[in-house]
Protein backbone atom coordinates (compact mmCIF):
# COMPACT_ATOMS: atom_id res chain seq x y z
CA UNK A 1 0.00 0.00 0.00
CA UNK A 2 2.94 2.34 0.63
CA UNK A 3 4.74 1.73 -2.65
CA UNK A 4 2.70 4.21 -4.66
CA UNK A 5 3.29 7.23 -2.40
CA UNK A 6 6.99 6.35 -2.09
CA UNK A 7 7.22 6.04 -5.87
CA UNK A 8 5.64 9.46 -6.26
CA UNK A 9 8.04 10.99 -3.75
CA UNK A 10 11.05 9.52 -5.53
CA UNK A 11 9.79 10.76 -8.87
CA UNK A 12 9.22 14.23 -7.39
CA UNK A 13 12.71 14.35 -5.84
CA UNK A 14 14.67 12.73 -8.67
CA UNK A 15 12.82 14.11 -11.69
CA UNK A 16 15.17 16.07 -13.98
CA UNK A 17 12.23 18.12 -15.25
CA UNK A 18 11.24 19.13 -11.72
CA UNK A 19 14.79 20.17 -10.90
CA UNK A 20 15.05 22.20 -14.09
CA UNK A 21 11.87 24.07 -13.15
CA UNK A 22 13.20 24.66 -9.64
CA UNK A 23 16.55 26.03 -10.84
CA UNK A 24 14.89 28.31 -13.40
CA UNK A 25 12.43 29.59 -10.79
CA UNK A 26 15.15 30.17 -8.18
CA UNK A 27 17.24 31.93 -10.80
CA UNK A 28 14.29 34.17 -11.65
CA UNK A 29 13.77 35.13 -8.00
CA UNK A 30 17.48 35.89 -7.56
CA UNK A 31 17.40 37.97 -10.76
CA UNK A 32 14.46 39.98 -9.41
CA UNK A 33 16.37 40.71 -6.21
CA UNK A 34 19.49 41.79 -8.12
CA UNK A 35 17.60 43.94 -10.62
CA UNK A 36 15.49 45.50 -7.86
CA UNK A 37 18.64 46.41 -5.93
CA UNK A 38 20.33 47.96 -8.96
CA UNK A 39 17.08 49.73 -9.82
CA UNK A 40 17.02 51.15 -6.28
CA UNK A 41 20.57 52.46 -6.66
CA UNK A 42 19.74 54.01 -10.04
CA UNK A 43 16.57 55.72 -8.80
CA UNK A 44 18.32 57.16 -5.73
CA UNK A 45 21.04 58.52 -8.01
CA UNK A 46 18.46 60.02 -10.39
CA UNK A 47 16.48 61.59 -7.54
CA UNK A 48 19.60 63.03 -5.89
CA UNK A 49 20.92 64.32 -9.21
CA UNK A 50 17.81 66.36 -9.94
CA UNK A 51 17.67 67.71 -6.38
CA UNK A 52 21.32 68.72 -6.49
CA UNK A 53 20.82 70.44 -9.84
CA UNK A 54 17.70 72.21 -8.55
CA UNK A 55 19.57 73.63 -5.55
CA UNK A 56 22.43 74.75 -7.79
CA UNK A 57 20.32 76.15 -10.65
CA UNK A 58 16.68 76.42 -9.48
CA UNK A 59 15.28 78.38 -12.39
CA UNK A 60 16.95 76.26 -15.05
CA UNK A 61 15.78 73.12 -13.26
CA UNK A 62 12.16 74.28 -13.48
CA UNK A 63 12.34 73.81 -17.27
CA UNK A 64 13.30 70.13 -16.92
CA UNK A 65 9.96 68.56 -15.80
CA UNK A 66 7.86 69.58 -18.84
CA UNK A 67 10.62 68.73 -21.32
CA UNK A 68 11.61 65.52 -19.56
CA UNK A 69 8.04 64.24 -19.14
CA UNK A 70 7.26 65.04 -22.78
CA UNK A 71 10.25 62.99 -23.95
CA UNK A 72 9.39 60.11 -21.60
CA UNK A 73 5.78 60.11 -22.84
CA UNK A 74 7.02 59.84 -26.43
CA UNK A 75 9.35 56.96 -25.57
CA UNK A 76 6.56 55.22 -23.66
CA UNK A 77 4.12 55.59 -26.54
CA UNK A 78 6.38 54.63 -29.43
CA UNK A 79 9.17 52.47 -28.01
CA UNK A 80 8.15 50.95 -24.67
CA UNK A 81 4.41 50.51 -24.93
CA UNK A 82 3.03 48.71 -21.88
CA UNK A 83 5.49 50.30 -19.45
CA UNK A 84 3.24 53.23 -18.55
CA UNK A 85 1.70 53.78 -15.13
CA UNK A 86 2.67 52.49 -11.72
CA UNK A 87 2.96 48.84 -12.77
CA UNK A 88 0.74 47.30 -10.09
CA UNK A 89 -2.48 47.64 -12.15
CA UNK A 90 -0.63 46.05 -15.06
CA UNK A 91 0.50 43.13 -12.90
CA UNK A 92 -3.05 42.65 -11.60
CA UNK A 93 -4.38 42.83 -15.15
CA UNK A 94 -1.88 40.12 -16.11
CA UNK A 95 -3.41 37.88 -13.45
CA UNK A 96 -6.89 38.19 -14.93
CA UNK A 97 -6.31 38.36 -18.69
CA UNK A 98 -6.60 34.86 -20.14
CA UNK A 99 -5.24 35.59 -23.61
CA UNK A 100 -1.55 34.65 -23.54
CA UNK A 101 -0.62 37.12 -26.30
CA UNK A 102 -2.24 40.05 -24.47
CA UNK A 103 -0.67 38.99 -21.19
CA UNK A 104 2.73 38.73 -22.83
CA UNK A 105 2.41 42.31 -24.13
CA UNK A 106 2.04 43.53 -20.54
CA UNK A 107 4.64 41.23 -18.96
CA UNK A 108 7.65 41.17 -21.28
CA UNK A 109 11.37 41.79 -20.90
CA UNK A 110 11.05 44.83 -23.16
CA UNK A 111 8.56 46.29 -20.69
CA UNK A 112 11.05 45.59 -17.87
CA UNK A 113 13.76 47.54 -19.69
CA UNK A 114 11.39 50.40 -20.44
CA UNK A 115 10.10 50.51 -16.88
CA UNK A 116 13.60 50.84 -15.45
CA UNK A 117 14.88 53.43 -17.91
CA UNK A 118 11.77 55.61 -17.95
CA UNK A 119 11.18 55.56 -14.18
CA UNK A 120 14.75 56.76 -13.67
CA UNK A 121 14.09 59.35 -16.38
CA UNK A 122 10.99 60.52 -14.52
CA UNK A 123 12.99 61.05 -11.32
CA UNK A 124 15.71 62.85 -13.29
CA UNK A 125 12.89 65.11 -14.48
CA UNK A 126 11.62 65.87 -10.97
CA UNK A 127 8.39 63.84 -11.13
CA UNK A 128 6.78 62.87 -7.82
CA UNK A 129 6.95 59.12 -8.35
CA UNK A 130 8.31 56.01 -6.66
CA UNK A 131 9.97 52.83 -7.87
CA UNK A 132 8.05 50.32 -5.75
CA UNK A 133 5.07 49.90 -8.08
CA UNK A 134 7.37 49.59 -11.11
CA UNK A 135 9.40 46.99 -9.21
CA UNK A 136 6.23 44.90 -8.75
CA UNK A 137 5.66 45.08 -12.52
CA UNK A 138 9.31 44.23 -13.18
CA UNK A 139 9.19 41.23 -10.84
CA UNK A 140 5.94 39.92 -12.31
CA UNK A 141 7.25 40.33 -15.87
CA UNK A 142 10.56 38.60 -15.15
CA UNK A 143 8.89 35.67 -13.46
CA UNK A 144 6.23 35.31 -16.16
CA UNK A 145 8.94 35.42 -18.86
CA UNK A 146 10.49 32.27 -17.37
CA UNK A 147 7.86 30.34 -19.35
CA UNK A 148 10.08 30.89 -22.38
CA UNK A 149 12.94 29.06 -20.69
CA UNK A 150 11.21 26.21 -18.87
CA UNK A 151 7.88 24.40 -19.37
CA UNK A 152 5.80 26.18 -16.73
CA UNK A 153 2.36 25.16 -17.96
CA UNK A 154 -1.21 25.93 -17.08
CA UNK A 155 -3.27 28.93 -16.06
CA UNK A 156 -2.67 28.42 -12.34
CA UNK A 157 1.07 28.20 -12.83
CA UNK A 158 1.03 31.47 -14.80
CA UNK A 159 -0.89 33.15 -11.98
CA UNK A 160 1.53 31.73 -9.41
CA UNK A 161 4.51 33.09 -11.35
CA UNK A 162 3.00 36.57 -11.61
CA UNK A 163 2.04 36.64 -7.93
CA UNK A 164 5.44 35.37 -6.84
CA UNK A 165 7.22 37.90 -9.06
CA UNK A 166 5.15 40.79 -7.74
CA UNK A 167 5.69 39.74 -4.12
CA UNK A 168 9.41 39.31 -4.72
CA UNK A 169 9.50 42.78 -6.26
CA UNK A 170 7.94 44.39 -3.16
CA UNK A 171 10.20 42.39 -0.87
CA UNK A 172 13.34 43.49 -2.69
CA UNK A 173 12.17 47.08 -3.22
CA UNK A 174 11.42 47.83 0.43
CA UNK A 175 13.67 45.22 2.07
CA UNK A 176 10.43 44.01 3.68
CA UNK A 177 9.82 40.30 2.97
CA UNK A 178 6.67 40.08 5.10
CA UNK A 179 5.17 43.05 3.27
CA UNK A 180 5.88 41.34 -0.04
CA UNK A 181 3.85 38.32 0.95
CA UNK A 182 0.99 40.34 2.43
CA UNK A 183 0.78 42.68 -0.56
CA UNK A 184 0.43 39.72 -2.90
CA UNK A 185 -2.38 38.39 -0.71
CA UNK A 186 -4.15 41.69 0.09
CA UNK A 187 -3.92 43.52 -3.21
CA UNK A 188 -2.81 41.42 -6.15
CA UNK A 189 -4.90 38.29 -5.63
CA UNK A 190 -7.23 39.13 -2.70
CA UNK A 191 -7.15 35.44 -1.90
CA UNK A 192 -4.55 32.99 -0.66
CA UNK A 193 -4.24 29.67 -2.39
CA UNK A 194 -2.36 26.87 -0.68
CA UNK A 195 -0.80 25.77 -3.94
CA UNK A 196 0.88 29.17 -4.44
CA UNK A 197 1.95 29.79 -0.83
CA UNK A 198 5.25 27.93 -1.14
CA UNK A 199 5.98 29.61 -4.44
CA UNK A 200 5.45 33.04 -2.89
CA UNK A 201 7.65 32.29 0.10
CA UNK A 202 10.57 30.98 -1.93
CA UNK A 203 10.48 33.92 -4.37
CA UNK A 204 10.23 36.50 -1.58
CA UNK A 205 13.07 34.96 0.45
CA UNK A 206 15.47 34.58 -2.49
CA UNK A 207 14.75 38.04 -3.89
CA UNK A 208 15.02 39.62 -0.44
CA UNK A 209 18.32 37.92 0.38
CA UNK A 210 19.78 38.92 -2.99
CA UNK A 211 18.78 42.57 -2.58
CA UNK A 212 20.08 42.54 1.00
CA UNK A 213 23.42 41.14 -0.18
CA UNK A 214 23.83 43.92 -2.74
CA UNK A 215 22.48 46.87 -0.72
CA UNK A 216 23.36 45.76 2.80
CA UNK A 217 21.16 45.67 5.88
CA UNK A 218 19.34 48.98 5.69
CA UNK A 219 16.07 50.63 6.69
CA UNK A 220 14.70 53.23 4.28
CA UNK A 221 13.44 55.58 6.98
CA UNK A 222 16.25 55.01 9.43
CA UNK A 223 15.77 53.46 12.85
CA UNK A 224 13.27 54.76 15.37
CA UNK A 225 12.76 53.52 18.91
CA UNK A 226 9.87 55.90 19.55
CA UNK A 227 6.81 54.16 20.90
CA UNK A 228 3.47 54.75 22.56
CA UNK A 229 0.48 52.86 23.91
CA UNK A 230 -3.14 52.74 22.87
CA UNK A 231 -4.09 54.30 26.20
CA UNK A 232 -1.67 57.20 25.83
CA UNK A 233 -2.30 58.03 22.16
CA UNK A 234 -5.87 56.83 21.50
CA UNK A 235 -7.09 60.26 20.34
CA UNK A 236 -4.08 60.76 18.06
CA UNK A 237 -4.61 57.28 16.62
CA UNK A 238 -8.26 58.05 15.83
CA UNK A 239 -7.40 61.39 14.22
CA UNK A 240 -4.54 59.93 12.14
CA UNK A 241 -6.78 57.06 11.06
CA UNK A 242 -9.73 59.27 10.13
CA UNK A 243 -7.71 62.00 8.38
CA UNK A 244 -5.40 59.49 6.71
CA UNK A 245 -8.31 57.41 5.47
CA UNK A 246 -10.21 60.48 4.28
CA UNK A 247 -7.39 62.22 2.44
CA UNK A 248 -5.94 58.95 1.14
CA UNK A 249 -9.37 57.89 -0.10
CA UNK A 250 -9.87 61.32 -1.65
CA UNK A 251 -6.52 61.00 -3.41
CA UNK A 252 -7.61 57.67 -4.93
CA UNK A 253 -11.03 59.05 -5.88
CA UNK A 254 -9.52 62.08 -7.62
CA UNK A 255 -6.97 59.93 -9.43
CA UNK A 256 -9.57 57.41 -10.64
CA UNK A 257 -11.99 60.16 -11.73
CA UNK A 258 -9.37 62.28 -13.51
CA UNK A 259 -7.82 59.25 -15.23
CA UNK A 260 -11.21 58.44 -16.75
CA UNK A 261 -11.92 62.06 -17.67
CA UNK A 262 -8.69 62.58 -19.58
CA UNK A 263 -8.45 59.06 -21.04
CA UNK A 264 -9.45 60.17 -24.53
CA UNK A 265 -7.07 63.12 -24.59
CA UNK A 266 -4.29 60.94 -23.16
CA UNK A 267 -4.68 58.51 -26.08
CA UNK A 268 -4.73 61.29 -28.68
CA UNK A 269 -2.13 63.66 -27.25
CA UNK A 270 0.07 61.85 -24.70
CA UNK A 271 3.07 64.11 -25.24
CA UNK A 272 1.05 67.32 -24.86
CA UNK A 273 -0.56 65.94 -21.70
CA UNK A 274 2.83 64.98 -20.20
CA UNK A 275 4.27 68.40 -21.08
CA UNK A 276 1.34 70.16 -19.38
CA UNK A 277 1.66 67.97 -16.30
CA UNK A 278 5.37 68.77 -16.23
CA UNK A 279 4.56 72.48 -16.11
CA UNK A 280 2.31 71.89 -13.09
CA UNK A 281 5.04 69.84 -11.40
CA UNK A 282 7.49 72.72 -11.91
CA UNK A 283 4.97 75.18 -10.50
CA UNK A 284 4.37 73.07 -7.40
CA UNK A 285 8.12 72.55 -7.02
CA UNK A 286 8.69 76.31 -7.15
CA UNK A 287 6.15 77.06 -4.42
CA UNK A 288 7.33 74.17 -2.23
CA UNK A 289 10.99 75.14 -2.49
CA UNK A 290 11.76 71.90 -4.29
CA UNK A 291 10.24 69.62 -1.63
CA UNK A 292 7.50 68.28 -3.92
CA UNK A 293 10.02 66.87 -6.42
CA UNK A 294 11.10 63.22 -6.38
CA UNK A 295 10.17 60.29 -4.19
CA UNK A 296 9.85 62.14 -0.88
CA UNK A 297 12.03 59.62 0.96
CA UNK A 298 14.40 62.28 2.26
CA UNK A 299 11.60 64.32 3.80
CA UNK A 300 9.95 61.27 5.41
CA UNK A 301 13.27 60.02 6.78
CA UNK A 302 14.10 63.46 8.11
CA UNK A 303 10.78 63.71 9.93
CA UNK A 304 11.10 60.28 11.54
CA UNK A 305 14.69 60.85 12.65
CA UNK A 306 13.99 64.41 13.83
CA UNK A 307 16.24 66.09 11.25
CA UNK A 308 13.29 67.84 9.55
CA UNK A 309 10.67 70.14 11.00
CA UNK A 310 6.96 69.98 10.24
CA UNK A 311 5.84 72.06 7.25
CA UNK A 312 2.13 72.69 6.94
CA UNK A 313 2.21 72.97 3.15
CA UNK A 314 4.54 70.06 2.32
CA UNK A 315 1.89 67.28 2.29
CA UNK A 316 -0.42 69.52 0.22
CA UNK A 317 2.20 70.23 -2.43
CA UNK A 318 3.33 66.61 -2.46
CA UNK A 319 -0.28 65.43 -2.74
CA UNK A 320 -0.83 67.60 -5.83
CA UNK A 321 2.52 66.75 -7.44
CA UNK A 322 1.85 63.01 -7.09
CA UNK A 323 -1.59 63.28 -8.72
CA UNK A 324 -0.19 65.31 -11.61
CA UNK A 325 2.78 62.96 -12.06
CA UNK A 326 0.50 59.91 -12.27
CA UNK A 327 -1.91 61.60 -14.68
CA UNK A 328 0.99 62.38 -17.02
CA UNK A 329 1.06 58.70 -17.97
CA UNK A 330 4.79 58.20 -17.43
CA UNK A 331 6.05 55.09 -15.62
CA UNK A 332 6.20 55.59 -11.87
CA UNK A 333 4.48 54.50 -8.68
CA UNK A 334 2.68 56.18 -5.79
CA UNK A 335 4.02 54.15 -2.84
CA UNK A 336 6.94 56.38 -1.82
CA UNK A 337 5.17 59.72 -2.42
CA UNK A 338 2.16 58.47 -0.45
CA UNK A 339 4.36 57.53 2.50
CA UNK A 340 5.97 60.98 2.43
CA UNK A 341 2.57 62.72 2.29
CA UNK A 342 1.49 60.65 5.28
CA UNK A 343 4.68 61.54 7.13
CA UNK A 344 4.06 65.24 6.53
CA UNK A 345 0.44 64.91 7.64
CA UNK A 346 1.47 63.11 10.83
CA UNK A 347 4.11 65.76 11.54
CA UNK A 348 1.48 68.49 11.32
CA UNK A 349 -0.89 66.56 13.60
CA UNK A 350 1.95 66.22 16.12
CA UNK A 351 1.68 69.93 16.85
CA UNK A 352 -1.57 69.21 18.71
CA UNK A 353 -0.22 66.27 20.75
CA UNK A 354 2.97 67.40 22.51
CA UNK A 355 2.73 64.50 24.96
CA UNK A 356 3.07 61.91 22.17
CA UNK A 357 6.57 61.42 20.66
CA UNK A 358 6.92 63.29 17.36
CA UNK A 359 8.20 60.24 15.44
CA UNK A 360 5.19 58.23 16.63
CA UNK A 361 2.77 60.70 15.04
CA UNK A 362 4.82 60.66 11.83
CA UNK A 363 4.56 56.86 11.64
CA UNK A 364 0.84 56.91 12.45
CA UNK A 365 0.30 59.47 9.70
CA UNK A 366 2.23 57.34 7.21
CA UNK A 367 0.19 54.23 7.99
CA UNK A 368 -3.11 56.11 8.02
CA UNK A 369 -2.61 57.91 4.71
CA UNK A 370 -0.96 55.00 2.92
CA UNK A 371 -3.79 52.69 3.99
CA UNK A 372 -6.28 55.28 2.80
CA UNK A 373 -4.68 55.31 -0.64
CA UNK A 374 -4.20 51.59 -1.31
CA UNK A 375 -6.63 50.09 1.25
CA UNK A 376 -4.23 47.33 2.31
CA UNK A 377 -3.93 47.87 6.08
CA UNK A 378 -1.77 44.87 6.95
CA UNK A 379 0.73 45.66 4.18
CA UNK A 380 0.85 49.30 5.32
CA UNK A 381 1.64 48.58 8.96
CA UNK A 382 4.21 45.91 8.07
CA UNK A 383 5.97 48.25 5.62
CA UNK A 384 6.24 51.05 8.18
CA UNK A 385 7.33 48.68 10.97
CA UNK A 386 9.97 47.00 8.83
CA UNK A 387 11.17 50.25 7.22
CA UNK A 388 11.68 51.91 10.61
CA UNK A 389 12.86 48.76 12.42
CA UNK A 390 10.25 49.38 15.10
CA UNK A 391 8.02 46.45 16.03
CA UNK A 392 6.93 48.02 19.33
CA UNK A 393 4.41 50.16 17.41
CA UNK A 394 2.37 47.16 16.22
CA UNK A 395 -0.88 47.84 18.09
CA UNK A 396 -1.05 51.63 17.50
CA UNK A 397 -0.20 51.17 13.82
CA UNK A 398 -2.74 48.38 13.45
CA UNK A 399 -5.50 50.44 15.05
CA UNK A 400 -4.70 53.42 12.82
CA UNK A 401 -4.66 51.24 9.69
CA UNK A 402 -8.01 49.63 10.46
CA UNK A 403 -9.67 53.01 11.10
CA UNK A 404 -8.16 54.42 7.92
CA UNK A 405 -9.36 51.42 5.90
CA UNK A 406 -12.94 51.91 7.09
CA UNK A 407 -12.95 55.64 6.30
CA UNK A 408 -11.23 55.16 2.92
CA UNK A 409 -13.72 52.47 1.94
CA UNK A 410 -16.51 54.98 2.55
CA UNK A 411 -14.78 57.71 0.52
CA UNK A 412 -13.54 55.44 -2.29
CA UNK A 413 -15.55 52.17 -2.41
CA UNK A 414 -13.35 50.59 -5.06
CA UNK A 415 -9.61 50.29 -4.21
CA UNK A 416 -7.42 52.30 -6.53
CA UNK A 417 -5.37 49.44 -7.98
CA UNK A 418 -8.48 47.41 -8.70
CA UNK A 419 -10.09 50.35 -10.50
CA UNK A 420 -6.90 51.07 -12.45
CA UNK A 421 -6.49 47.40 -13.35
CA UNK A 422 -10.05 47.24 -14.72
CA UNK A 423 -9.44 50.38 -16.77
CA UNK A 424 -6.18 48.93 -18.09
CA UNK A 425 -7.87 45.66 -19.01
CA UNK A 426 -10.41 47.66 -21.04
CA UNK A 427 -7.57 49.39 -22.91
CA UNK A 428 -5.80 46.11 -23.66
CA UNK A 429 -9.01 44.47 -24.88
CA UNK A 430 -9.85 47.45 -27.08
CA UNK A 431 -6.41 47.27 -28.66
CA UNK A 432 -6.75 43.53 -29.19
CA UNK A 433 -9.85 41.45 -29.64
CA UNK A 434 -12.82 43.70 -28.86
CA UNK A 435 -15.07 40.66 -28.64
CA UNK A 436 -13.02 39.16 -25.85
CA UNK A 437 -14.91 38.98 -22.59
CA UNK A 438 -13.75 41.28 -19.82
CA UNK A 439 -12.42 39.40 -16.78
CA UNK A 440 -14.33 40.01 -13.57
CA UNK A 441 -12.28 41.31 -10.67
CA UNK A 442 -15.25 42.08 -8.43
CA UNK A 443 -16.04 38.59 -7.17
CA UNK A 444 -12.45 37.73 -6.40
CA UNK A 445 -11.86 40.98 -4.58
CA UNK A 446 -14.70 40.26 -2.20
CA UNK A 447 -13.08 37.11 -0.92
Amino acid sequence: MHRKPIHRIRRYVLSRRKWKLRFVFWGGAISIGAIAALFAIATVFADDTFRHFYHQHPYIALAIPPLGLGIIAALTRYLFKGSEGSGIPQAIAGLHINRSQMRASILSIKVVIGKIILTCGGLLSGASIGREGPTVHIGAAIMYSLRRIAPFRGKEMSRALILAGGAAGISAAFNTPLAGIMFAVEEMSRSFEERTSGTLLIAVILAGITALTILGNYTYFGTSDATTTLKEAWLAIIICGVLGGFFGGTFSTVLIYMTRRIAGFARRQPIVLAFGCGLLISLLGYFSGGDSFGTGYDQARGLITGQEEADLMFPIYKYGATIVSYLSGIPGGIFAPSLSVGAGMGANIAEFFPYVPFAVLVMLGMVGYFTGVVQTPITALIIVMEMTDNSSMLLPLMATALIAKGVARWVCPKPIYQAMAEAYIDIVLNQGDKKASKPKLERENKV
